[in-house]
């Protein structure tokens, strides 16, 4: 496998497509403008200078506090800074050119809306519908032939999880699932197509009960009603299945 020059640029970026993963994931539940207001310190307000925008390296050397107030800055930061770049080298190992690009954005978009769902218990339109039009487009490039299949296997997804999301809401009287995982599934439709889809799910379903285990355990007492955001683990079936999956869809064997 041949790593091109334009991947090295893109993995050299990474950390900074995470820190606008973390300004999305601010301020799109929010409502308030993307690439309008400046980013500032959290605590006073003070806009960044440019070298407090560095990922991951600006935060360690101010050891997580606003240089101006002094007040700590998550290290939640720096951790989705990181993760972009892990995703970007992830996908590397595996596949370069142009399938590179696209894996990235996929795995960039996976990480903004898992940190959006986990923080507010929502997975925004404004990412998850791109994400089923980008699906369709990759698609298109690799084989024209396989989009309307994956079309198909989009809308079958979502109608699946939407209709298991009203069964769940009718006999428990209370929201399960949310529109929001049933179009992200969607999207996961629209990269794998109908073959990707049943370990889209296993992979999802089988995380979000070992993370469920996992707290439970923590906190001595399992409780009907804790609160679980699906998207996190939905996102991370689709990435796994994009880049390992069935061979029509997958790039593991290349």
């Amino acid at each position: 496998m041949v790593i091109l020059p334009a991947d090295m640029l893109v993995v050299m970026a990474a950390p900074f497509i995470g820190s606008f993963v973390t300004m999305l994931a601010h301020r799109l539940p929010a409502g308030a403008p993307i690439a309008i207001a400046r980013s500032a310190c959290p605590q006073c307000g003070t806009a960044l200078s440019p070298w407090s925008l560095v990922p991951i390296l600006s935060w360690a050397v101010q050891r997580g506090r606003c240089r101006h107030c002094n007040g700590a800055i998550s290290p939640s930061y720096p951790l989705i800074e990181f993760a972009a770049l892990a995703l970007a080298v992830w996908a590397l190992s595996v596949v370069t050119g142009w399938v590179f690009e696209a894996s990235c954005i996929l795995g960039w978009a996976l990480l903004a809306l898992a940190v959006i769902d986990t923080r507010h218990f929502i997975l925004p339109d404004s990412v998850t519908l791109p994400l089923i039009a980008a699906g369709l487009a990759v698609t298109l490039f690799i084989d024209q032939d396989r989009v309307l299949p994956n079309f198909l296997a989009a809308m079958a997804a979502g109608a699946s999880l939407a209709l298991i999301s009203e069964l769940y809401r009718a006999l428990r009287g209370r929201e399960g699932l949310g529109l929001g995982d049933a179009k992200l599934f969607a999207a996961g439709g629209a990269w794998v197509g109908f073959a990707g889809l049943p370990g889209v799910i296993l992979i999802g379903c089988f995380a979000a009960l070992a993370w469920a285990l996992v707290q439970c355990a923590l906190r001595r007492k399992i409780s009907g009603d804790m609160r679980l955001a699906f998207g996190p683990f939905l996102a991370l079936g689709i990435w796994v299945i994009w880049l390992y999956g069935p061979l029509e869809m997958g790039w593991g064997g290349f």
